[in-house]
């Protein structure tokens, strides 16, 4: 999917979930609207049971939302209802996902962990695992190319996952608590990465935190209280190097 810079990665507008009927009825989302710029990492936090995990998952297509909007690079995939017939497809080739566990297949390789989600989508073998070392080498992890998962440490698998999130080139990524295992040196180092890779890519990345060490480095802050979005702008803080047994 091609972006134009003109546009935003992805718009939110009035975005309403619904569980439940009648009395016993939820409203989880109640009108949500966000807006993020290619190549721009932004947060999103809020306490628990605010919706943070309900608009996480609309956003990447694993449940529907019940009114609303979203548009990917201006073309809207959700709009009264899902325009794309098999919302698999969408998340396989418009969204990445990193999630608080790397959730790496340990029986492939690093490069064929990364390469999988392209020979998903139709690529040839040789051009996946073409793909897969660059963003590897990228990652500053092609070092372990051929590794097996079990050989990582918890930063190189992480950047494994990141790897693999952006295989497709997709023009949203969306990462839930992906630093909350980490240590504050490697946790900064986590999003220091995210935001070169936003840069360097021209994705949009919505990073869902509860951790207080990363919250100071997003220049956008998107808080979700009482299922509603209220945006906050920061300045953003120096992102530390990653620690060198890492690199």
């Amino acid at each position: 999917m091609s972006i134009s810079p003109a546009q935003p990665a992805i718009e939110v507008h009035g975005l309403r979930k619904r569980y439940g009927t009648g009395d016993a009825a939820v409203d989880a989302l109640k009108g949500v609207d966000l807006t993020v710029a290619p190549g721009e990492v932004v947060g999103l936090i809020g306490p628990s049971g605010s919706g943070k995990s309900t608009l996480l998952k609309c956003l990447g297509a694993v449940i529907e939302p019940s009114a609303g909007r979203i548009a990917l690079s201006g073309k809207p995939v959700y709009d009264g209802g899902w325009r794309n017939r098999d919302p698999r497809a969408l998340r396989r080739d418009s969204i990445g996902f990193v999630f608080q566990a790397p959730y790496l297949i340990p029986f492939l390789d690093v490069t064929d962990n990364v390469a999988l989600p392209l020979m998903l989508a139709g690529r040839s073998n040789r051009e996946a695992r073409q793909r897969a070392r660059e963003l590897l080498t990228a990652l500053q992890v092609d070092h372990r190319a051929q590794a097996a998962i079990s050989q990582l440490s918890g930063g190189e698998q992480q950047r494994v996952a990141i790897a693999r999130a952006l295989a497709n080139q997709p023009p949203i990524v969306l990462a839930d608590e992906p630093t909350a295992p980490l240590d504050s040196e490697r946790a900064l180092a986590v999003v220091r990465i995210l935001n070169e890779m936003a840069q360097h890519y021209q994705t949009a990345i919505i990073v869902v935190t509860h951790d207080e060490k990363i919250i100071p480095t997003f220049k956008r802050l998107y808080h979700i209280r009482d299922g509603q979005t209220y945006e906050e702008t920061g300045q953003g803080a120096t992102l530390a190097e990653p620690p060198a047994k890492d690199r």
